[in-house]
């Protein structure tokens, strides 16, 4: 086990004795009519979102680190939109091909800089509503349309996420996405959504 994956092992061991540790609290006060335990869960989901931005963003490093060199580059610019609230799009090839699924692109074929990808998804750039597809270092093309997932969700999800979703339905690209209703940042993978950062 490498340096990094046995600090996350630790951390996440942290996290969920401080989870246990709150429940036990909650627990233990909940039987007492005058204590209020509204703060109580208010540090419970503190805890679980954060613990749950560890996890994600650990998992996303492992999926995409051995596809593209430029995780860095990406990364502060998924955050720097997700700042601003631009929406994004982005999908890295990993194994399967995806050319099949998707429509109507640009061609780019430059390599990947955050600079580069916070001007695609610059709203009012012609590009920005698309999907920007990534292989290895390269933007490959902006403004593809991807198929839509239709499997139900739990949660209300927008166009972004569903096409996210179905491209991993579909392949085994990962997809970044970047809510601009609310900066939340999730990834899509294997068909399935996870948030990396509310």
């Amino acid at each position: 086990m490498d340096e990094e994956a046995l600090q996350f092992r630790i951390n996440v061991a942290r996290y969920l004795s401080e989870i246990h540790s709150s429940v036990s609290e909650i627990e233990n006060s909940i039987d007492e009519m005058d204590c209020c335990i509204l703060s109580n869960f208010e540090k419970l989901a503190s805890l679980v979102a954060d613990v749950q931005t560890i996890s994600s963003s650990y998992y996303l490093k492992a999926y995409l680190e051995p596809y593209t060199n430029e995780f860095s580059d990406i990364s502060l610019a998924v955050d720097a939109l997700s700042a601003k609230r631009h929406g994004a799009l982005i999908i890295v090839k990993r194994n399967n091909p995806i050319e099949a699924l998707i429509n109507g692109g640009i061609q780019i074929n430059a390599k990947v800089s955050q600079q580069l990808l916070e001007a695609i998804f610059y709203p009012g750039n012609p590009l920005h509503d698309g999907a920007t597809v990534i292989l290895q270092d390269r933007i490959l093309s902006a403004g593809n349309i991807l198929p839509l997932s239709n499997k139900p969700s739990k949660r209300k999800i927008g166009t972004r996420h569903r096409a996210a979703i179905g491209i991993t339905e579909h392949t085994d690209a990962l997809a970044l996405i970047v809510s601009e209703e609310t900066g939340r940042i999730s990834f899509a993978y294997d068909g399935e959504l996870y948030v990396v950062k509310t």
